[in-house]
């Protein structure tokens, strides 16, 4: 039997205690109209955080064109593993299944993927010397490194389809809106799809680089904000193709056959130490650290501790900053996401199946929708006509550039009249 239920139309979620048990859900549809407002006005300082999972959600055909049955754009972590590592041969072959063993045997080692195995790899090479540990020295393992790198620009060093996709969509919205600060986006991704997308747009964008012949890192620049905002920032903070070592430093050689720095180092914490890592992770926690900004996540799975301990400081320190975590899985799928959800509350997870919102777990439930909503909440919300209850969608790159893209499209009327937000969500017994 229900004792009370709590209303809160302005933050938009339902709770009701059956018992002694408070159960609560989000309803979306408040959440996105705000979302899609901010989106569309072009005020607010936005930053945008690209994983791995946006390229995967591009699928491409034999032809180069988009198909929803095609294969990955770029791989995924798991099988840009296993392609890299096949790439090798003979002996270099043998000592990376040796260190994809040592690491899997290793409790201090979460998960096995390319950039352990490259990490081991880097520290074998520098502490070996003329020793060897597999038949490889240090020389050995160097090349072993190379050849890996080889083998990732090669995978990651596809071109954008030939029809318009995702990343066409979202630079659209970038640069269609008139904005007093400049829309930064910071990618742990190596491959050259925004680099295409904004020059197809013909929109200006800033790298951190600077020069013609052979544009060298400018690390006061990327601490600075005298460009123009319409000069959208590209924050590399993983490295990508295209920047090699020169005499002078990193430079970028504007092509795809650059790979060397396409990861960090072994030792990510102290690599971040040095340039260009240091100025693009501390151009992260200075974007979170100034007042009313907002940071929508998209493919990322918040795996990555360096990252998630910039992001943890800086929402400690300014509470007037917020994130937005876009998530491809359900709540039980995002584990780390959830953890850091529920020690900062200015940091909002948005799954398939439902949310945490200032600290609160919650599935989703659909309220009345106002007038005009239903065609809007199709951009955002999967299964819309059927009987089936749905999902969230957001978390799937695709569809969170096309939202983006559409925040101003269609006028809609949302009045108190017409929605009580407090009743999008029934009951449950326990």
């Amino acid at each position: 039997m229900i004792v009370n239920r709590v209303k809160s139309s302005s933050l938009g979620f339902s709770a009701s205690y059956l018992g002694k048990t408070l159960q609560s859900t989000h309803n979306p549809d408040r959440y996105m109209a705000d979302l899609r407002q901010l989106l569309s006005q072009g005020r607010k300082r936005i930053g945008l955080l690209v994983g791995a999972g946006a390229p995967l959600a591009i699928r491409t055909g034999a032809s180069g064109n988009l198909d929803e049955n095609g294969a990955p754009l770029i791989p995924g972590v798991d099988d840009l593993t296993s392609m890299s590592v096949a790439a090798l041969s003979g002996i270099e072959a043998t000592a990376v299944a040796a260190i994809v063993k040592s690491l899997e045997d290793d409790p201090k080692v979460d998960s096995v993927n390319i950039e352990t195995i490259l990490s081991r790899v880097r520290l074998l090479q520098s502490a070996l010397g003329s020793s060897e540990v597999n038949g490889l020295d240090g020389l050995g393992h160097e090349s072993v490194g190379k050849n890996i790198c080889d083998a990732i620009g090669t995978l990651v060093g596809a071109n954008l389809p030939k029809d318009r996709c995702a990343y066409n969509e979202l630079i659209s919205w970038i640069s269609g809106t008139q904005r007093p600060h400049p829309v930064e986006i910071f990618t742990t991704n190596y491959d050259l799809l925004f680099e295409e997308a904004f020059e197809a747009a013909h929109a200006p964008y800033y790298d951190g680089f600077s020069g013609g012949h052979e544009p060298f890192f400018d690390p006061a620049t990327v601490s600075g904000d005298e460009l123009p905002p319409r000069w959208s920032r590209l924050w590399k903070i993983h490295g990508s193709l295209g920047w090699k070592l020169s005499e002078n430093g990193v430079v970028r050689s504007g092509g795809r056959d650059a790979n060397q720095l396409v990861y960090p180092d072994h030792l990510k914490y102290d690599l971040t130490q040095k340039q260009p890592y240091s100025s693009l992770f501390e151009r992260l926690k200075s974007f979170l650290l100034t007042p009313d900004t907002l940071l929508l996540t998209t493919g990322f799975s918040f795996r990555d501790s360096h990252i998630c301990a910039v992001l943890d400081e800086a929402l400690a320190m300014n509470s007037n900053s917020s994130v937005f975590a876009f998530q491809y899985g359900s709540l039980d799928a995002e584990e780390p996401a959830i953890q850091m959800a529920f020690s900062r509350p200015n940091f909002s997870v948005f799954a398939a199946d439902g949310a945490v919102i200032n600290g609160v777990k919650a599935k989703w439930q659909l309220g009345p929708p106002p007038k005009n909503w239903l065609e809007i909440r199709a951009t955002f919300w999967e299964n819309v006509i059927d009987k089936n209850p749905g999902y969230f969608s957001l978390g799937d790159f695709v569809k969170f550039c096309r939202f983006c893209a559409l925040s101003q499209s269609v006028d809609f009327e949302w009045s108190s009249s017409e929605v009580d937000v407090s009743d999008a969500g029934e009951a449950t017994k326990e």
